[in-house]
């Protein structure tokens, strides 16, 4: 018994140590496996995980995002989304019903609601049987597709369940119910959804949103297991932009185009021409517009370009062969021959924004910033008297007054009324190059101001410094020539020089909203700098109403009906010098001892031989002014005269005949049935459009009844045929009862030249306008480049 109980003791121990054994391995196995499953995972994980899904039938979509909008001030929109559907046709799934059950009335279905070819679906799916994702069409509206809809909707009354794989994918495209109202401001997108130039691209992230997605895929017992993250809309922008003051500039400086298209050479009525309207009391941008335009639903569209300069690849005005010339014109011809990299060298030039992206020489609108500098700094009282010869020498240079025959005694005062360079000069010595320096700064010169638009021109180095601000620089600097600014710099610096001295930052956007239009941010005006004191900015504003109301002022024509403005003339010669070519401008304000708004219109290059008349941006004023004063409720300021009271009659008559001139048959209602009027008769169109004179207004015949465009018949001034004016005609185009009344000056003595109407000067040969003064065969300037850039307007 002993024995065998030490036996069975002996094979117990035995076991045990076998079995210890066993359970040492198969756990170190078992810890081997673990730590080679998590070293898989961790390096192989996600391509593992693939092949598995690989294997099981899913399903996974995007849910596209909703681009916020773009409203205007009053709520219209000027930009949406609007959602739309490709049609994608899973040719497996058709083939996989019993017998081709599904082929048939699928085929069918697809060739009676959208018109498809027959064949060609069905050899398609021939001859791809195992494609599950072919897109038939593309941006599909709702109303298109909601036939179909029916058909493969589950409860709808025409649900055919024989009707499978074809379904449809959501998308969202940009609109823009306007065109090109406001096209350089609003910007577009690119067909990934990104914002391009204006808001579009500025605001890209706040109007982009977040796609959402839809995971899902069949278990082995066919159970559909899917899981959905909505998208996230963008949010929308309500802008400072009022549609109905974009329009009215916008008709305005389409009408100066289409007066001086062709006027003088080949091409568009000037190179650009900018207008922007800004409230001076908080910053907000009223309206910007330039031209010219291009709608922003077919932005690619070429035939805009015909009349621009041509650009080469660096964006770079391509030159002319005459001084009379500011460069190569596009032609239809040119445009035909022109590279896919050409024509998109041209497009990027024509989607700029003029009004924040060119740069250029302001002219004779940086006077009252001198004059400003001046009392400022105290360097002058304002009561200060100046002689005027029409030159003064300064670091070896004749530099010439605007009247080169001289004005005699000049005040401050008449010195910004008659734009006297002598004057400003003679400031600028007193004022000195530090000082000046300094409050060009402090005007913002140089400097961005920071719009919240894609595309703003850096304008540093584009201004002297202290340090190399010479006597010369100095000089022209007083006038506005020597330095490069951009439209939004100085209508805001202005805005500080009439508003009591306060400089804000400009900005179109004034608040954010979400998708369900609640506010979830205000953009609230932004005082940047006090440029000038309070009676610093009065007495600008009273020198500045001389410039319109004065009887040597150079800004007259630039006064609407009933209200009086004020203002500043600017004429600035291009680079290089004695090219003949200027930018012109007129920057005011109105009311006149009360500003609440601010009006800066820049013409780069009129198309005319004599550039420098700076009535060619009054007039646009004046028209723009015309129409915006009475419709933004501020009163009158001046007894309206007879013949005003006749300029706002025949606005209004001029309105009504464009309208009707519009018409080109028999108005229909929804139906197609012809409108009748009172009488019961059709309203008919009248044919032919009414033919403009110099001044707007319908031409009228020898018996008091409008000249259409298609009689042929001459208009006053100069021979005109399909609306544009000839060669002659650019010479009568000012009014003799617009000029100056003041003593006889020198050059009306002079010769006429029987061509021209222009005085000739007998020592120089230079040809004399008659209405100013200017000659057009000398500059005036010292032979010197300023700071130049590529976007200078210059170049």
């Amino acid at each position: 018994m002993r024995t065998k109980r030490s036996k069975a003791q002996k094979f117990t121990i035995g076991m045990k140590k076998k079995l210890l054994v066993l359970f040492i391995i198969v756990l170190t196995a078992f810890v081997g496996l673990s730590i080679r499953l998590i070293l898989i995972n961790r390096d192989n994980g996600k391509e593992y995980e693939k092949q598995v899904l690989s294997q099981q039938k899913y399903d996974s979509s995007t849910i596209p995002y909703r681009r916020g909008e773009i409203l205007d001030a009053n709520g219209t929109v000027l930009a949406y989304s609007e959602k739309v559907y490709n049609i994608v046709l899973d040719a497996k799934l058709v083939l996989s019903g019993k017998d081709n059950k599904y082929l048939d009335p699928t085929v069918s279905a697809l060739v009676r609601c959208f018109g498809f070819d027959e064949g060609e679906i069905r050899n398609y799916i021939s001859d791809n049987p195992e494609s599950q994702y072919y897109v038939l069409s593309k941006q599909r509206t709702y109303d298109e597709i909601s036939e179909f809809q029916g058909l493969i909707t589950i409860g709808s009354e025409t649900y055919d369940e024989n009707v499978q794989g074809v379904w449809f994918e959501e998308n969202y495209i940009r609109k823009y119910p306007n065109g090109s109202m406001a096209c350089d401001v609003v910007g577009f997108t690119t067909s990934d959804n990104n914002g391009v130039f204006g808001l579009e691209e500025y605001y890209n992230d706040v109007l982009s949103g977040s796609n959402g997605r839809t995971y899902g895929y069949l278990d082995e017992d066919s159970n559909l297991e899917r899981t959905t993250i909505p998208p996230t809309d963008g949010n929308s922008i309500v802008t400072t932009i009022d549609g109905n003051l974009q329009s009215i500039v916008e008709k305005y400086l389409q009408e100066f185009n289409d007066t001086y298209k062709d006027a003088f050479r080949q091409g568009n009525g000037a190179n650009n021409i900018g207008c922007v309207i800004m409230d001076v009391n908080n910053g907000d941008v009223l309206a910007m517009a330039s031209y010219p335009k291009f709608d922003l639903n077919d932005t690619r569209n070429t035939d805009n370009l015909i009349g621009m300069p041509r650009v080469d690849e660096r964006g770079l005005k391509i030159a002319g062969e005459s001084i009379y010339d500011s460069g190569v014109y596009i032609t239809q011809e040119m445009l035909d021959g022109m590279s896919e990299d050409e024509k998109m060298w041209n497009l990027n030039a024509l989607w700029r924004n003029f009004c924040i992206s060119d740069t250029y020489e302001p002219g004779s609108v940086a006077k009252p910033f001198t004059v400003a500098t001046g009392l400022e700094a105290g360097c002058i009282t304002g009561n200060e008297v100046y002689e005027c010869t029409g030159k003064m020498d300064i670091g070896g240079h004749e530099i010439y007054c605007h009247n080169k025959y001289g004005d005699g005694a000049v005040s401050v005062e008449r010195g910004i009324e008659i734009s006297c360079n002598v004057a400003m000069m003679k400031i600028g010595q007193t004022i000195g190059a530090d000082t000046f320096a300094k409050f060009q700064k402090s005007f913002g010169f140089g400097l961005k101001t920071n719009i919240d638009l894609a595309g703003e021109a850096r304008t540093e180095g584009l201004t002297y410094s202290a340090n190399d601000m010479g006597s010369t620089e100095l000089a022209t600097g007083t006038f506005g020539q020597g330095f490069n600014v951009d439209m939004i710099e100085m209508i805001s610096a202005f805005s500080s020089l009439v508003n009591g001295g306060n400089f804000y930052e400009p900005h179109v956007v004034k608040k954010i909203q979400n998708s369900s239009g609640a506010t979830i941010k205000s953009i609230e005006p932004k005082i940047l700098r006090q440029t000038v004191s309070e009676s610093t900015s009065k007495k600008v504003i009273e020198f500045c109403n001389q410039v319109v109301a004065g009887e040597e002022g150079t800004g007259k024509t630039a006064r609407p009906a009933g209200y009086m403005i004020g203002g500043k003339t600017g004429t600035a010669e291009t680079i290089p010098r004695k090219n003949q070519q200027y930018v012109v401008s007129f920057m005011g304000y109105a009311p006149a001892n009360d500003p609440k708004i601010a009006i800066y219109v820049v013409v780069d290059r009129p198309n005319a031989m004599d550039q420098a008349d700076a009535k060619f941006a009054t007039r646009v004023v004046k028209k723009v002014l015309t129409e915006a004063l009475p419709y933004l409720n501020i009163p009158m300021t001046e007894p309206v005269t007879e013949e005003e009271q006749a300029e706002l009659d025949a606005l209004r008559e001029k309105e009504i005949m464009m309208a009707a001139a519009e018409k080109t048959e028999a108005t229909v209602d929804e139906n197609g049935n012809p409108i009748l009027d009172e009488n019961g008769n059709p309203v008919t169109a009248e044919q032919g459009t009414p033919l403009l004179d110099e001044d707007g207004n319908p031409a009228l015949d020898e018996n008091g009844n409008p000249v259409m465009q298609n009689t042929g018949d001459e208009v006053s001034g100069g021979d005109a045929e399909d609306g544009d004016l000839d060669e002659d005609s650019i010479w009568e185009k000012i009014p003799e009862d617009e000029l100056p009344e003041n003593t006889e000056p020198v050059w009306k003595s002079f010769e006429i030249d029987e061509e021209t109407g222009y005085y000739i000067d007998p020592e120089t040969g230079d040809l004399i306008n008659p209405e100013d003064g200017h000659s057009i065969s000398g500059d005036g300037l010292p032979d010197y480049n300023p700071p130049e850039t590529e976007d200078s307007v210059g170049d």
